[in-house]
Order: structure tokens, then C-alpha cells, then sequence
């Protein structure tokens, strides 16, 4: 059935095609034309773009189907069953996928447009392409489907051309995605026709500037000035647009820091601010940073050095003025005669200078920053693993975490719901059995569903129970053999308990999310998290920042929901018990 639901439609018996030096375009971009068009062979049709309205027609079909634009149909039934022999010739996968960002009037969203080559195999049998565009870490697919002309035979001199798709608007910023372009037809006796690519839309700075993003908006100007014992901090506005009323500052010295709330009054300055700091110790080196009061923003950090100036003396006593003055003489006396010997000593008086103010990239107050590279190249293959016996919500909970990882762990995450297409050509058990082999972790996300007996997993239709015990016995073979356990690991998130963790699981590390993904990260990574005198700080992970990121909210959403959605769950399971007691004692 997936199959018959997965091979792409596409067109007539292909025919010859003489080429001019004017046809061998380096870009080829869709045509506006439909698949009437297609089918006739008539100029202007040799790239068509079809819509799924076109196709539904041609099918008589009038509901979308579960892949929304997207057209998984047996390629001979767009021939009228004249030639079904030519599904079975082989085309391979496209080669060279490219992401390219195109101009978006839309500030909160990215357009973008996906390139790619022709494989020279199989070339003279290609049809046409489709391109499949999935979130990671939410639902949802975007297709477009692209067919050649049926008198259009290609040459393998066309595999140096690059093709193009349509533009695919509203992604929002900083989200990740995967594109999978697929070469036409599909055949029966499937081989390797499609190749995806991973990629993450730009941030709203990258794309705007940060003057026009509330979380990247950081002031880009700062005064700090010292009148007697009180510090006067000038900073810049945000621009009217972000609509930003308040921001807030730190400041720290000797252990101790300072909260301070600003509430500026544009209706008396609408670009700069000045607000005092009082109550300084004396001779100390302040660490500051100040940013808007929004969610996530961007915090400028810098330092100044407070000392004292000018402190006011009380009326002298007259009584100690002559011993007092006769201390003075001598004392200059000595220095005097000092400064005779040595060379001459320039006297600088104290003040605040310009070199005092530093930008800062990271506060190092004892622990050890971890920057994590997007373009990392030592990423650790992770395959995830859970069932889907628990409902929606659970699955939802468990792709944000996907989600999470694969965006600010630096592990490539292997996830069936991002793989439909290799689970329909390989099989459930065939491609667990393979992502097992080849990932470098198998994390196990253990809840009261995944031990049901008979329940379905996550890896399509895979039984709970086998896919348990597969890992299991990985699990047992390698501790006989001697080998490191640390590849298999099971997690379970608040809202499940340690006894859903298998026993086949016994032997394996375990993790309670969110709380334990640093540790999660220290093991993926072979990091360690303590060393004597630091700790390490690894951004957007560690507990004081992994809700600030979108990721990590969505993935604590993820959870709440699940862990509410349980609860009623519950109340329903125990209503029903209830009443079938009442009704055998009515009885």
C-alpha cells in the first residue's frame, strides 16, 4: 500500500528531442503552464510546475489527501494506462540540493527556493522531479511537483544544469526544516531516487537587522559617568517600531549584584536614557550588563571601576590642628627627601576612563563557555526511539525534542517522523534495524506506552515489544562482548516514572528530561561537565537558559501539554472503572 500511495505521477512516453545551443541553459526555472499542457507536448511546456487541482482532476478526486499538496499516486495512472512498462525504468537520485534565501516582504517569515542537478543514470527516462518540504519538530508538508513534456527526452549533458522550484513562502525564522527532491518516476522495484538535505531558515537579525528584532535588539551605546559616589549609565532607546517600555540591568561585584528596573519617559527623550547606580562599594571593579525586558534578548555587557572622589570633611577641631599639622611637616619632610633620590613620579588624578568601558562576549565568572558551531562537522549520529501508545501529545513531546537536539545539541537526529519515505521503501523493521547499526547513539524514550504489550512504536508500524527487545538484545550481546554500553540510552520526561523504563533496559544510562540534558549532551559529546575550580556553561542547554530559546520553550510546551493531556487520560480511565464497579453491584 505505500507503495502504490508513495511512487509520484508523472507523464507521457518520452520522445527525442533536438537541442540547440539556446536550450542549454545553465538554470532552468518552472513554467506557468498545466498538465493538459504536459500531455500534448506543446511549446512552452517543457518544465511545468503541476498543481495538485491539475492532478486531482485528471484522478477525479475531490477531498486533498494527507500529504496536502503533495501527490503520492502509481505513476500510470496519469498515463491513462497507455504505457505502464515505463515505471519501471530506474532514475537516481538528484545530486548538488541547494537552499537559497530569496527576498520576503514579511518580516516574521523566510522564502525560500530549492535547487538541484539531474543524476546522469537513468537521465533519458527522468520525468520530472518533486520536491517535499517538512518542519522538524512540527507537522505539516509542502510539496511541488514539476513534469517534462512528453517529446522531451534529456541527454546526460543535461545533468550539469541546475533546476529550480518554485518559491516556498511563510517559513518562520529560525526554525529548522528538511527538503527531499525526488527524481520521476518512481519506480515498482525502488532504488535510490531521492536525496533531503537539513537546513534552518535565517533569525530574524540575519534576516531584518537587529534594530527591527525585539530578542536581538541589544543597545549599542553606552556612557558611564562618576559624580561623586554615584554612577550615571547612558544607554540608547530601542527603535518606536519594537514597541520596547522597559529594560532592566545587572550589575555584580565581590558577590554581590545589583537588579535594577528602567522604565524610560520617551515623552523627554526618545533616543537615550540615563538612570543612576548608588550604594557602590568603593574601589571595586563592576561587571554589568543591560538589556530590554523581552523574552530572549540580547544582553550588552560591559565593566567600569567605581572610586571615590571628593568625600566631604567635617569642621576640624582646633585642638589637634598643631599635632595634626606637625605630622604633615615631617611626613613631607621624608618625602621630600625621597623624591630627591628617585626619578620624578607623575601624579594622575583618579577618574573614570573610556578604556574602562569593554564590551564583553561571555561573563567567566568560574565556568568554562561552550560555544556550539551550527556547521559543526563532529555530529553524533543519535537515533530516537518511543511509542506512540500514549497519544498525540507524547508524540508531539518527543519530535520538539528531535527538534531541540538536532538544533542546539549538535547531534544529527534520526526521527521515523522525518524518514516516511525510507520507511515505505525499506520497511519499518528493515529501517529500524539499519538505524541502529548506523547511528553512533539510540536513545529510547521510555513511557507507560511503550510497555504495553502489542502496541505500536514509533517506527510505522512496528510493534512496542519487538522493537524493545531488538535493543535489548543489542544491549545484551555487547555486555557480553565486552563492549561500551554508553550508545544505548533511555529517558523518560516528567510526566512518566522510572519503573516505564523495560527492564531489557536495565543496563543502560538514564535520563530525566528536561532536567538531565546536560548530562545527556556530556555523554553524545564525551564532554565533561566538572573540572576542579570551573564547571561548563554550554549555551542553551544549561538550566538558566534552555527556556529562552524557542526550541526549548516549545519542547517544555511539548511536555505540560503531554503531562495535562495524561492527567485527563487518567480521570477517564478511573470514571470507567468506577462505573463498571457500580454497574456489577447494581447488578
Amino acid at each position: 500500500m505505500w507503495r502504490a500511495t508513495l511512487i509520484l505521477c508523472h507523464v507521457l512516453v518520452p520522445g527525442q528531442l533536438v537541442q540547440s545551443p539556446d536550450e542549454l541553459r545553465t538554470t532552468i526555472t518552472p513554467q506557468n503552464c498545466g498538465l493538459s499542457c504536459v500531455r500534448q507536448g506543446g511549446p512552452g511546456c517543457d518544465y511545468c510546475r503541476i498543481s495538485s487541482d491539475d492532478v486531482n482532476a485528471a484522478l477525479g478526486l475531490t477531498s486533498k489527501n494527507q500529504f496536502g499538496t503533495c501527490l503520492p499516486w502509481p505513476c500510470f495512472k496519469l498515463l491513462g494506462e497507455e504505457d505502464p512498462g515505463i515505471c519501471n525504468h530506474y532514475v537516481q537520485a538528484p545530486t548538488d540540493v541547494t537552499i537559497e534565501f530569496v527576498p520576503d516582504p514579511e518580516p516574521k517569515s523566510d522564502t525560500m527556493v530549492v535547487s538541484w542537478k539531474p543524476s546522469q543514470y537513468g537521465i533519458t527516462f527522468l520525468r520530472g522531479f518533486q520536491v517535499i518540504l517538512q518542519p522538524l519538530g512540527g507537522f505539516g508538508v509542502a510539496c511541488q511537483l514539476f513534469l517534462f513534456q512528453k517529446n522531451l527526452t534529456l541527454s546526460a549533458s543535461h545533468a550539469q544544469k541546475v533546476y529550480k522550484s518554485e518559491p516556498f513562502p511563510g517559513l518562520f525564522l529560525g526554525s529548522d526544516f528538511a527538503v527531499t527532491v525526488m527524481a520521476l518516476p518512481v519506480p515498482e522495484k525502488w532504488e535510490h531516487f531521492y536525496q533531503s538535505k537539513i537546513f534552518s531558515t535565517r533569525s530574524c537579525a540575519e534576516k531584518n537587522g537587529f534594530q527591527r528584532c525585539k530578542a536581538d535588539w541589544y543597545p549599542n551605546y553606552i556612557d558611564v559617568q562618576q559624580r561623586g559616589t554615584v554612577i550615571s549609565i547612558t544607554f540608547n532607546l530601542a527603535p518606536p517600531n519594537l514597541d520596547i517600555t522597559s529594560y532592566f540591568s545587572y550589575c555584580s561585584a565581590n558577590g554581590k549584584t545589583t537588579y535594577t528596573e528602567i522604565a524610560p519617559n520617551i515623552s523627554r527623550n526618545q533616543t537615550h536614557h540615563t538612570f543612576e547606580l548608588r550604594d557602590l562599594e568603593e574601589g571595586s571593579n563592576y561587571t554589568c550588563e543591560i538589556a530590554a525586558n523581552e523574552m530572549d534578548a540580547v544582553r550588552k555587557l560591559f565593566k567600569f571601576q567605581f572610586e571615590r572622589r571628593g568625600a566631604a570633611s567635617a569642621s576640624p577641631c582646633w585642638t589637634m590642628v598643631l599635632p595634626v599639622g606637625f605630622a604633615v611637616v615631617c611626613i613631607f619632610g621624608v618625602l621630600l627627601a625621597v623624591l630627591r633620590q628617585t626619578p620624578c613620579i607623575q601624579m594622575k588624578k583618579p577618574s573614570i576612563k573610556s578604556d574602562l568601558i569593554e564590551q564583553l562576549e561571555e561573563v567567566k565568572a568560574q565556568e568554562e563557555v561552550l560555544i556550539l558551531s551550527e556547521n559543526q562537522k563532529s555530529r553524533p549520529r543519535l537515533l530516537i526511539c518511543y511509542s506512540s501508545n500514549d497519544g498525540p501529545a507524547h508524540v508531539n513531546a518527543v519530535m520538539k525534542l528531535a527538534a531541540f537536539m538536532q538544533q542546539h545539541m549538535a547531534t544529527q537526529v534520526c526521527l521515523d517522523l522525518w524518514d516516511f519515505l525510507g520507511l515505505a521503501e525499506e520497511g519499518s523493521m528493515a529501517w529500524f534495524c539499519r538505524q541502529i547499526q548506523e547511528s553512533d547513539f539510540v536513545l529510547v524514550v521510555c513511557s507507560w506506552g511503550l510497555c504495553c504489550k502489542g502496541g505500536t512504536s514509533a517506527q510505522g508500524s512496528l510493534d512496542s515489544e519487538v522493537m524493545v527487545g531488538l535493543i535489548g538484545a543489542e544491549v545484551g550481546r555487547a555486555k557480553s562482548d565486552g563492549k561500551d554500553l554508553s550508545k544505548y540510552m533511555a529517558a523518560i520526561f516528567n510526566y512518566s516514572k522510572e519503573t516505564d523504563i523495560p527492564t531489557e533496559l536495565g543496563l543502560v544510562f538514564r535520563y530525566k528530561l528536561p532536567a538531565d540534558l546536560l548530562l545527556l549532551f556530556s555523554q553524545l559529546h564525551q564532554v565533561r561537565l566538572h573540572t576542579p575550580g570551573r564547571y561548563m556553561k554550554i549555551n542553551n542547554i544549561s538550566d538558566e537558559d534552555f527556556a529562552l530559546s524557542p526550541a526549548g520553550q516549545a519542547l517544555q510546551q511539548a511536555i505540560s501539554d503531554t503531562e495535562e493531556a495524561m492527567k485527563e487520560n487518567q480521570k477517564k480511565i478511573l470514571d470507567s472503572e468506577e462505573g463498571g464497579k457500580e454497574g456489577n453491584a447494581n447488578a
